[in-house]
C-alpha cells in the first residue's frame, strides 16, 4: 500500500529490466555479425569491446527511466501511456549513449548493431513489464497472494481509500468489511462491500483472516481512535490510519502514501519485501552451512540420548510463530518420557527433576536446540528471532501482558536479543517481551548478525536449565 508493498515491486521492475538491457545488447551484436541478415562490417570491434560497454549503457537507461517515472505505480488501465514512456525513454537514453560513444574516436561501432537494439530492447521491456503487471493482476484476481483488510470507517475516508486500493489491484490488497458506527449501515454494503459490524463490536469480530485493520475514522468520530485500538491490542494484525492531514501539510511529511493519500504506520512487522528475501535466503545458508558442519556432534548427541534413557531421541512440540501460526519445534529429548503427565505444561525451572542424566548437559549447553536448524531450513523459524511459546502459556501470558503477541510480527528465532542479555528459560515474560519488541522495532540485518556473533557466549550463562 504503501511504500514497502510499491519498493518491492519496483525492485522487481529495476532488476528485470536490466536484465532485459543485457539481453537485448548482445542479442543485437549477435543478429548483426553472426547471421546474414546483413554483411559485417570489416573492423568493427570484439564482443569483448561490445560487452564492456554495459557498465555505461545501464546506468544510462535506468536514470533516465527512473526520471521519466517508469518506476512509479502505474494502473493496470494505463498501458499505453507506460509503453509510450519506455519508447520515449529509451530513444533518450540511446542517445545519450551514442553521444558518449562520439567521446572516444578510437572506439569503432555499428550503428545497424544501435538499430537492433532499440528494437529488440523496446519490445522486451514492453512485454516483460506488460506480462508481469498482467500476471500479478491475474494472480490476485483468482485470490492468490492477497492481504485482506478490515476498515474500521464507513464515510467518505473510507470511501476514497476504497477507491485508491481498487485502482491499484497490482498490490494485492482486498477489502472484506467495513466497521461502521450507526446502527442503520449494518447489514448494508458500501462499493459492494458488506458492513460487518459496528465499533462497540470490534472484540467481536473474528481476526483469523485478516491481515490488516485499516482506521479510516470521519473527523467527528477521531475521539474513538484510542477505545478502537484497545480493543484490538490483542490482535496479531498490522494497525493503519488514514488521516484526512492533507490541510496541515507543508513541505515535509514522514508518512506513507496510497497514490497520494496520506498512511500513518501503527503497527507493521520491518521485515517485508526486499527485507524478508535477504533474511531467508541468509537463514537457508547459514542453517544449510551448520546442519553439515554439526552433522557428527548431532549424531553422537542421539547416540547418548539412545543409550541413557528409554525413549525417541528427538522430542517435537507445538510453538507459535509467525502470524500466530502453529509449527513443530524439533529439539533432542532431555526430559524422561511422559514428563508433563502429572506437572502438566509448565516452564523448565532449575534442578528440573524431569530431565535425564544426559538432559542436564545438553540443556546447560543449549544442545537440545540443535535441531531447530531444521525449523529454520524449513522456513518454519529464523536464526534470530523472539524464542518461540507454547500456544497453551501463551494463552495467559497475552492476558498478562500488553502486547505480548507483537512479538510474532516476525518469525521465532533460535537465539534473540532476549536471550543474549541473559533473559532465558524461567526468567520473567515480561522482560523478555521488552526486548523481543525492542528486536522487532529496531531490526536490520547487522542487528541480527551482530546477535548471531554475541550468541556464542550466552550458551554457557545462567538461567539455561
Amino acid at each position: 500500500m504503501l511504500k514497502k508493498h510499491a519498493q518491492f515491486f519496483k525492485g522487481i521492475l529495476f532488476l528485470s529490466d536490466i536484465a532485459v538491457i543485457i539481453a537485448s545488447w548482445v542479442l543485437a551484436y549477435y543478429l548483426r555479425f553472426y547471421t546474414n541478415l546483413i554483411p559485417a562490417d570489416k573492423g568493427i570491434s570484439e564482443f569483448g569491446q561490445f560487452f564492456n560497454l554495459l557498465v555505461v549503457l545501464v546506468p544510462i537507461y535506468i536514470l533516465v527511466f527512473r526520471y521519466i517515472g517508469l518506476y512509479r505505480p502505474m494502473r493496470s488501465t494505463l498501458r499505453a501511456q507506460e509503453f509510450r514512456r519506455i519508447l520515449n525513454g529509451s530513444f533518450l537514453s540511446l542517445l545519450i549513449f551514442i553521444a558518449f560513444i562520439y567521446l572516444f574516436r578510437e572506439y569503432k561501432y555499428s550503428r545497424v548493431v544501435f538499430f537492433y537494439f532499440f528494437i529488440i530492447n523496446v519490445l522486451l521491456l514492453s512485454l516483460i513489464r506488460f506480462g508481469l503487471r498482467s500476471f500479478l493482476i491475474f494472480l490476485r484476481k483468482k485470490g492468490g497472494n492477497l492481504r485482506h483488510v478490515l476498515i474500521i470507517g464507513s464515510g467518505e475516508l473510507a470511501e476514497e481509500f476504497v477507491n485508491r486500493l481498487l485502482d491499484h489491484p497490482e498490490f494485492g490488497f482486498k477489502v472484506i468489511g467495513f466497521i461502521a458506527n450507526k446502527q442503520e449501515k449494518l447489514g448494508t454494503k458500501i462499493k459492494n462491500i458488506p458492513v460487518l459490524g459496528l465499533y462497540k463490536d470490534i472484540k467481536n469480530i473474528k481476526f483469523n483472516d485478516i491481515d490488516q485493520v485499516v482506521l479510516a475514522l470521519a473527523s467527528d468520530e477521531l475521539r474513538l481512535t484510542k477505545p478502537i485500538l484497545e480493543s484490538l491490542k490483542q490482535e496479531m494484525v498490522e494497525i493503519k490510519l488514514v488521516p484526512d492531514l492533507s490541510p496541515y501539510f507543508t513541505l515535509r511529511k514522514s508518512v506513507d502514501e496510497l497514490d497520494g493519500m496520506p498512511i500513518i504506520n501503527l503497527r507493521e512487522s520491518p521485515i517485508y519485501g526486499w527485507n524478508e528475501l535477504i533474511k531467508r535466503f541468509t537463514d537457508l545458508i547459514f542453517s544449510f552451512i551448520l546442519i553439515l558442519i554439526l552433522s557428527p556432534l548431532m549424531a553422537i548427541i542421539a547416540i547418548f540420548i539412545k543409550l541413557t534413557s528409554p525413549g525417541p531421541i528427538f522430542f517435537t512440540q507445538d510453538r507459535m510463530g509467525l502470524d500466530g501460526r502453529v509449527f513443530k519445534i524439533i529439539k533432542f529429548r532431555s526430559m524422561k518420557v511422559g514428563a508433563e503427565d502429572i506437572t502438566g505444561p509448565i516452564r523448565a525451572t532449575e534442578n528440573d527433576s524431569r530431565r535425564t542424566k544426559i538432559g542436564v548437559f545438553l540443556r546447560k549447553y543449549s544442545l537440545d536446540e540443535l535441531p531447530q536448524f531444521f525449523n529454520v531450513l524449513f522456513g518454519e523459524m529464523s536464526l534470530v528471532g523472539p524464542r518461540p511459546e507454547r500456544p497453551i502459556l501463551m494463552e495467559k501470558f497475552k492476558k498478562e501482558i500488553p502486547e505480548y503477541m507483537l512479538r510474532h510480527k516476525v518469525k521465532a528465532g533460535i537465539t534473540g536479543w532476549a536471550q543474549i542479555n541473559g533473559l532465558r528459560g524461567n526468567t520473567p515474560i515480561d522482560q523478555r517481551t521488552k526486548y523481543d519488541l525492542y528486536y522487532i522495532e529496531h531490526w536490520t540485518l547487522l542487528f541480527d548478525l551482530q546477535i548471531i556473533l554475541r550468541s556464542m557466549p550466552f550458551l554457557t550463562k545462567k538461567n539455561a536449565y
